[in-house]
């Protein structure tokens, strides 16, 4: 039986999203396929291990040391998963200058190192100066580097000529088992097919200001809802929140599965604004839920749309879709179709699993 160690999320059962999702849904799958899986989990003290759905939960004391925790975090999980695994999978670059100490005793170490990280605005320049280290360093260090999409492998056989194992495997999302609850978005005034929706970070990379600046060019009588954090905004945030209006409304995080299919599931589209990410979770999220997808035109929401949505680049571009969508110039039945068959045969998560299941067993 193969062991595999997941380091690099805040624990499952996931709370929020992102990496705590992505563990949930892999190591469970791999679970059920035979595997001995162990996730890493932070604890605020000593702890004995859990299990979850037939997954080990084994906690690791988090430090407390402010801006620098999540890296001497990740470094200890390398340390204390040096052996007893024949896989240690970090997701993430934090703990990179750790990652030769399970190869010390024969141990393989992956690495996602998820998108284009030392790009992403959101980190001050020292932060973005050790996350392109720490790149370096997993490439350096790591038996394998896993990305989530193809133009992510490209990117980093480029900057790494020497760069060998690489494996491309792409996160993943379930499709809607029924129709969402339709009065799950009552409690917004909200009307189906009669709103727009954006759900992501609110940072630049994200292209927030241009979506709303673009959406206010345009004639559309449906309000844009965004979905974000806007509590101790920074001054980026506090920019986007002066567009506030019954045209553009900011609702805050929403955390209930549930309620964020329903939000997805009755808008109009959803606009997409990410660029330094790879495939990105809440694209897949929108596309399985059969939404019309107006997405920043780069090479990663290329990679994953394709055919199956609108992109802009500029802000008159966007305006130009939402028109295009209002005045029933696009066919928006082929697209939602499109995309949901995207999801069908290439982002679910059994897919994804087995994928993982196959480059195990080849190690």
């Amino acid at each position: 039986m193969k062991k595999i160690a997941i380091l690099g999320t805040r624990g499952i059962p996931a709370r929020y999203g992102g990496f705590e999702t992505f563990a949930e849904h892999l190591a469970t799958r791999l679970a059920d396929r035979g595997v001995d899986v162990t996730v890493f989990c932070p604890s605020a003290s000593p702890k004995s291990n859990e299990t979850y759905k037939g997954v080990t939960l084994r906690f690791v004391q988090f430090p407390n040391s402010g801006t620098y925790s999540e890296m001497i975090w990740d470094g200890r999980c390398y340390c204390v998963a040096r052996r007893g695994y024949d896989v240690v999978y970090m997701l993430g670059l934090a703990g990179a200058y750790a990652a030769w100490v399970p190869r010390l005793l024969g141990t393989e170490v992956w690495v996602n190192t998820d998108g284009v990280e030392w790009k992403r605005t959101k980190f001050n320049w020292p932060q973005r100066a050790y996350l392109a280290l720490a790149e370096a360093l997993s490439a350096l260090f790591a038996t394998r580097i896993i990305a989530d999409a193809a133009a992510i492998a490209t990117y980093l056989r480029r900057r790494y000529p020497g760069l060998r194992r690489i494996s491309t495997i792409a996160y993943g999302a379930d499709l809607p088992a029924a129709r969402p609850d339709r009065s799950l978005i009552d409690k917004w005034d909200l009307q189906e097919d009669h709103y727009y929706i954006v759900v992501c970070r609110l940072e630049p990379e994200n292209h927030l200001r241009e979506i709303i600046e673009g959406f206010e060019q345009s004639s559309s009588s449906p309000p844009l809802i965004i979905l974000g954090s806007i509590e101790n905004p920074n001054p980026y945030v506090r920019k986007l929140l002066d567009h506030s209006s019954a045209r553009v409304r900011f609702i805050g995080t929403v955390y209930d599965k549930d309620v964020l299919a329903a939000l997805r599931f009755y808008s109009r589209a959803y606009l997409h604004g990410h660029s330094v990410g790879g495939t990105n979770p809440s694209l897949l999220e929108a596309m399985a839920c059969s939404n019309l997808i107006i997405a920043h035109d780069n090479p990663f929401n290329r990679e994953v749309l394709q055919d199956s949505g609108l992109f802009f680049t500029t802000r008159a571009d966007l305006a130009a879709a939402v028109n295009a969508i209002d005045n029933d110039r696009v066919d928006v039945r082929k697209l939602r179709d499109q995309a949901t068959e995207r999801i069908r045969a290439n982002y679910q998560w059994s897919q994804i699993a087995d994928s993982y299941l196959n480059l195990l067993k080849s190690e």
